[in-house]
């Protein structure tokens, strides 16, 4: 059994500057949070009657969510296979389904749903809120840390324009319902492009592993100790790609995956392989015309990368891009031949 990820839990409710020195450190070292969940920002039966709208969305006939087969602007339904994290060694594509919700306004998609969930419009913009709001909290607290206030907060807030932001919803089948090679994953090695990710999860639902600095994997408890009797999981929060560019490479936006578990890999103990997955990502993103001068921190300032550190972004010269810059530089990066179409 692998040795799992040792990343710090941290509970909100705490005094405002020994938690934000605690989210900054771990920022720092892991790029990976665990929110201690006791339904204080998100309520469980939230949570819980979002994983059950996943689960209606994913059992509809594959001819009404192909009507809303995800388009450029990163919305909409993709299938199996159809998206590939980790091209340079992935023979095949994800083995995995999603669904991606992007901005409401006024409570109101501003893109097709499938008709059997017209009337779960609602409750989904009301839980991207919800989320939203806590990637607020979190992103105001990383600010504190770093003695800069409200500097992240502001950033994303909703007056400065729309942004990427993406509620999204994941469906891994049953690993015993597919084919599969020993080589093969759930869902290829990446780093995620946005500010931060909020991940949500069910007990006992094995795979997430994420590349420690010595190059090796290690898996991510659903439930880590001292956690097992919380009202819902903890709320898995990790450090993407804008955020580390916004930082310097201070704050580690770290490479993870989803495996197919097997004896010696992603193996935790009370976590099992068996049956499909589920799991409800939230990437936050500031406003799109939000400019990303380096963050007024003396921390940033004076920090160095080490060059042999692993998993800090690879860009050779800083130089100050837009929030939607930066995601379309990253996107071009991953799909060249669908964004760097000749028009």
């Amino acid at each position: 059994m692998a040795n799992s990820a040792n990343i710090p839990i941290i509970d909100l409710a705490g005094d405002e500057e020994d938690v934000a020195r605690q989210l900054v450190n771990a920022a720092e070292e892991h790029g990976f949070i665990y929110i201690r969940n006791m339904g204080n920002d998100i309520a469980s039966e939230d949570i819980r009657g979002a994983f059950e709208l996943s689960k209606k969305i994913f059992d509809l006939p594959v001819e009404e969510k192909r009507q809303c087969t995800i388009q450029q602007n990163n919305r909409g339904w993709s299938g199996m296979h159809s998206e590939v994290l980790d091209p340079k060694t992935q023979k095949v594509g994800d083995y995995k389904e999603a669904f991606n919700f992007g901005e409401f306004v006024g409570g109101k998609a501003q893109q097709p749903l499938p008709p059997s969930i017209a009337q779960d419009e609602a409750q989904i913009s009301a839980f991207a809120d919800s989320c939203h709001t806590l990637a607020r909290k979190v992103l105001h607290l990383l600010g504190v840390g770093l003695d800069v206030g409200g500097f992240f907060s502001a950033a994303h807030n909703t007056s400065h324009g729309t942004s990427s932001s993406i509620l999204r919803f994941l469906r891994y089948p049953a690993a015993e319902s597919t084919a599969h090679g020993d080589e093969d994953v759930r869902a290829g090695a990446h780093s995620d492009y946005g500010s931060v990710t909020l991940l949500f999860r069910l007990k006992g639902q094995a795979g997430l592993e994420i590349l420690k600095r010595d190059n090796s994997w290690a898996p991510v408890p659903v439930s880590p100790p001292g956690t097992e009797n919380d009202p819902s999981p903890p709320i898995l929060i990790n450090i993407g790609d804008l955020l580390s560019y916004w930082t310097n490479g201070l704050f580690r936006s770290t490479v993870h995956r989803v495996v197919f578990p097997t004896d010696g890999s992603a193996s935790v103990a009370g976590e099992s392989s068996s049956g499909a997955r589920y799991s409800i990502a939230f990437f936050c993103h500031p406003a799109g015309s939000v400019t990303l001068d380096p963050v007024p921190s003396d921390k940033v300032k004076n920090f160095t990368r080490s060059a042999d550190t692993p998993n800090i972004n690879p860009y050779a010269e800083r130089k100050v891009l837009t929030a939607e810059e930066h995601l379309m530089m990253r996107l071009r990066a991953t799909y060249p031949d669908v964004y760097d179409k000749k028009s």
